[in-house]
């Protein structure tokens, strides 16, 4: 009977000591996980060889609350005369600031389903600012549906020695109440490297970007809340346009400089597991 309990008894241990094992190691793979994926990996991918003054600014705008916005997902290197003229030949207009006419002419817009393409949009922050230009690109009849985006001037001086802006452009799917506020806001599309892509390929198309290149956003998001709740995913790159001077139309297609090995290799890999998730 002794015998017995003592073979109990040691199978009892070694299952313990078994568990304790998977445990640990259980705890090693989930700690080296998040080492790689929100320390390392970030800071190996993040690059501003291009535009080296970004290095130390934000990437996510806020609400007149405080409370995080739209990241950044586009920039621009034009003095403002070159954004305004390079948006207007691209087929964007500038947004109506927001008056009590221009409130009641969205309204109007969206109720009576007439046009509206040069709605206002209502204000984000950057840096403790509001957008210093908005522009919009209508979707449909009227201020329902939208392309827009707001554009901040960051730098003064950027590596090409002419200013630049940082943009957040998003495509608004419909009007509804924001989730923390209750306020009546536009609802956004999530995926915010498709109108970023639609932007830059309207702007390439009217010949007006130079050359172009990233550098690092927000990084990779796939769970990300925008000021009204609105879920979005990125690969959390910004697409850099050098905008042509005086608007005068470049001839043949725009110089694309290419990202580090490191950041190509992780778009591959962000565009795979998106596709495979049916981001």
């Amino acid at each position: 009977m002794s015998d017995l309990y003592d073979e109990l008894e040691l199978q009892r241990q070694r299952e313990h000591s078994r568990l304790e094992r998977v445990l640990l190691l259980s705890l090693v793979i989930v700690l080296a996980y998040t080492a790689l994926a929100y320390l390392l990996l970030p800071l190996f991918w993040t690059h501003y060889e291009h535009q080296k003054g970004l290095a130390s600014l934000p990437m996510v705008t806020r609400t007149a609350q405080g409370i995080p916005g739209d990241p950044m997902n586009v920039g621009l290197v034009g003095t403002t005369t070159d954004v305004v003229c390079a948006m207007h030949q691209a087929g964007w207009y500038p947004a109506d600031p927001i008056t009590l006419k221009s409130s009641i002419e969205i309204v109007g817009s969206v109720l009576l389903d007439r046009p509206y393409k040069d709605a206002p949009v209502s204000n984000l922050y950057y840096l403790g600012r509001r957008e210093d230009l908005a522009f919009e690109k209508p979707i449909g009849q009227n201020a329902d549906r939208r392309n827009h985006v707001r554009y901040w001037k960051v730098l003064d001086q950027g590596e090409e020695k002419r200013p630049v802006w940082l943009g957040a452009a998003t495509e608004d799917r419909g009007v509804g109440v924001s989730h923390y506020t209750a306020a009546v806001t536009h609802h956004i599309s999530a995926d915010l490297d498709a109108e970023r892509a639609l932007l830059t390929a309207d702007l390439e198309n009217a010949r007006v970007v130079d050359a172009k290149y990233q550098v690092t956003g927000i990084g990779p998001t796939l769970t990300g809340r925008n000021g009204g709740g609105d879920l979005y995913y990125t690969d959390g790159e910004i697409w850099v346009l050098r905008l042509v001077e005086a608007c005068k139309k470049r001839d043949g297609p725009a110089v694309t400089i290419p990202s580090p090995p490191a950041t190509e290799m992780k778009d591959q890999i962000w565009h795979a597991i998106a596709g495979a998730m049916g981001k």
